[in-house]
């Protein structure tokens, strides 16, 4: 069956095609919420927020709307992975302080020695500290994501501001880092 033909069915009331929908697109969910970190949160926490955003496409989508569902489940998926990011952002920076990239996850395993990680982690949270102590509160959130990896747009759907918005507060944040650091040296 078609994936239109498996909504139409599960929309019917049919609980298997439903199923088949959500197990044919668990791949992506996995895919889609493993690109992200939140300290506090456990892989299959982000995964089950990427699980909600598909079932939330499969009773959203429009069938008549000329797009493929896969398109549709991606962007749903994504947004609500990006969302529990974003919800994570709050409480002025707390989050933020804990937040640690892939990117870090890979490295910690190549680090044996405790007391290596202990410095390394230390050393984070004072370059945080630092830095929002220089930025703006908008300007901090933006750097902190697109250090941890995440592109200017995707910072844009995060944080619900413009690209626009985003790249000015990347500008504006680059040229205080750099003129703290003339500064200072």
């Amino acid at each position: 069956m078609t994936d239109e033909q498996l909504l139409i069915s599960a929309r019917s009331g049919d609980k298997s095609a439903e199923s088949q929908l959500l197990n044919k697109y668990s791949t992506l969910v996995k895919a889609i919420s493993a690109g992200f970190f939140i300290s506090g949160a456990t892989e299959e926490d982000l995964y089950q927020e990427g699980m909600v955003g598909l079932y939330s496409a499969i009773g959203g989508y429009d069938l008549s709307s000329g797009t493929n569902f896969s398109t549709y489940a991606y962007k749903c998926i994504r947004n609500a992975v990006l969302d529990a990011v974003k919800k994570s952002l709050g409480a002025k920076h707390a989050a933020l302080n804990n937040f640690v990239p892939i990117v870090e996850i890979a490295e910690e395993s190549a680090i044996s020695d405790p007391e290596d990680e202990l410095i390394r982690r230390e050393q984070r949270r004072e370059f945080l500290q630092k830095i929002s102590r220089i930025l703006s509160s908008f300007e901090f959130k933006t750097t902190v994501l697109y250090l941890d990896g995440l592109s200017a747009s995707e910072i844009a759907v995060a944080l619900d501001k413009s690209s626009k918005s985003v790249s000015n507060a990347l500008t504006r944040a680059k040229l205080k880092l750099q003129k703290s650091y003339h500064t200072e040296n």
